[in-house]
């Protein structure tokens, strides 16, 4: 069966706007660098034909001697965009969509591959297609014309090169506000203002905190988790997270006002091993400090409330995102028939969709005049968890797999070791909801896992 990956995105620009750049696709490599080239027959229109290459020196030579040339299929002009490219086997049929929106345009992508080597030649395309997508898209949005306004919001992203950074970054960007980037190491390809730090001390980046206009900081900063639970690996999760908020803090602190907005970013996972226990924003933490409340706790005690004016504890739950790992993880297993729940099966997953984490931190930003978020901790999480066993079956049946046999808590253990991850991602959980989301005008836009996955999921 052909599948069909879709992203979206708000661009602040009327769809000519968009569309003088997505209508002439020999500007694609300006706002996708996984393109090298493009080089049309004749003008873009219904039949034409035309010849790309992906970036890479070996798949660019590959695709130059045996690449045919593709075709466009839909030319509605401020629109719609359609191509097919031949594949070896089967066809690639990539859609661009243009919506009007208030106060702009969404912009969707849709890819889908038909034949035989469908699942192959996704494999081969994607990282040149697909990846960084939303990045891509405020590429576009600069060429076709974003600017800040006078009053739009300057926001410092510490942690913004991260997977959740750059998402935060790029929407941001296409909406019309300034961002900046605070990173250990500057990325050159990335196409957003970057300032270093050593995410310890205060330094010349603190400048960044005494910009004129409106300021918000969002602290990403932290050593991702999927590593082995040893005493080193969590001594260094939780410093990488405590000293950077303490530098932003202390940063902060030599303004002669607060910060406008503040989101310091946390995680459900706080309450470790939550068990039958309904996780709110009033819960009680655990006592003792387990893993991971040693991590989280003091991560959200080092930030000072009194840096803003508006400020946010985001515990997040678990981002679906066509880029996460996670996801990526769970779908890989369930195509190769290892799709079973796993250990008991009984354990909690709390989630929340890419698109809806986004909206809850543009929210915190201030950006959304239909909702209102009063100051202190926020759960980032559907109202809707669901056990190990009911996400796995989900999986199953998204992705036409038949019954899987159970992974063992054991099993999973072993492969833990072989993969240098902490075994407890999987066989730990938590049921957590936000009692406060329901009475602030937010609407979640995929509130159900079925939704959610359906929009993520290739099958």
């Amino acid at each position: 069966m052909a599948g069909t990956t879709k992203y979206t995105q708000f661009i602040a620009l009327p769809p000519e706007s968009v569309w003088s750049v997505l209508g002439d696709l020999e500007q694609w490599p300006e706002w996708n660098p996984g393109v090298r080239s493009v080089r049309m027959h004749g003008p873009v229109a219904v039949g034409a034909t035309g010849d790309y290459l992906p970036d890479g020196d070996f798949s660019a030579r590959i695709h130059g001697r045996f690449g045919k040339p593709f075709t466009v299929t839909t030319v509605e002009p401020d629109r719609e965009l359609g191509i097919e490219q031949p594949e070896p086997a089967g066809t690639m049929h990539l859609t661009w969509r243009l919506t009007p929106r208030d106060g702009g345009t969404e912009i969707s992508q849709e890819l889908r591959f038909t034949g035989p080597s469908a699942a192959a030649a996704r494999a081969i395309v994607r990282p040149y297609i697909e990846t960084d997508a939303r990045v891509n898209f405020s590429r576009l949005a600069r060429l076709a014309g974003v600017v800040p306004a006078d009053d739009a919001l300057t926001t410092v992203i510490a942690g913004g090169t991260g997977a959740l950074g750059l998402q935060i970054a790029a929407d941001l960007t296409c909406r019309g506000h300034r961002v900046t980037l605070l990173t250990r190491r500057r990325n050159r390809a990335l196409p957003f203002r970057q300032t270093e730090w050593d995410g310890r001390s205060v330094g010349a980046w603190a400048a960044e905190l005494r910009e004129p206009g409106r300021l918000a900081v969002i602290n990403l900063a932290g050593k991702l988790v999927d590593c082995r639970p040893t005493e080193r690996n969590i001594a260094e999760l939780r410093s990488s997270r405590v000293d950077s908020t303490t530098a932003l803090v202390a940063a902060a602190g030599l303004r002669e006002t607060p910060v406008d907005y503040w989101i310091q970013a946390s995680t459900t996972a706080i309450w470790s091993d939550a068990g039958e226990t309904r996780c709110t924003e009033t819960t009680p933490l655990p006592v003792g400090l387990p893993q991971m409340t040693g991590v989280a706790q003091p991560w959200e005690d080092a930030f000072d409330p009194a840096r803003a004016e508006h400020w946010t504890i985001l515990r997040t739950s678990i981002v679906l995102d066509p880029d996460a790992p996670a996801l990526e993880r769970l779908g890989q297993l369930t195509k190769a028939g290892l799709g079973g729940r796993v250990g008991p099966g009984d354990q909690w997953f709390s989630w929340i969709h890419i698109e809806d984490w986004l909206a809850i931190v543009r929210a915190g930003l201030g950006l959304d005049p239909e909702v209102s978020l009063p100051d202190g901790i926020l759960v980032a999480a559907t109202d809707f968890p669901v056990r190990n066993t009911e996400l796995m079956a989900t999986l199953r049946r998204l992705l036409h797999r038949p019954a899987a046999p159970p992974t063992p808590a054991a099993l999973l253990a072993v492969g833990a070791v072989v993969l240098r991850t902490d075994p407890a991602l999987g066989l730990t959980g938590r049921h957590a909801t936000s009692e406060i989301l329901p009475k602030t005008g937010f609407t979640f836009r995929y509130p159900t896992l079925d939704e959610a996955l359906l929009s993520l999921l290739v099958s």
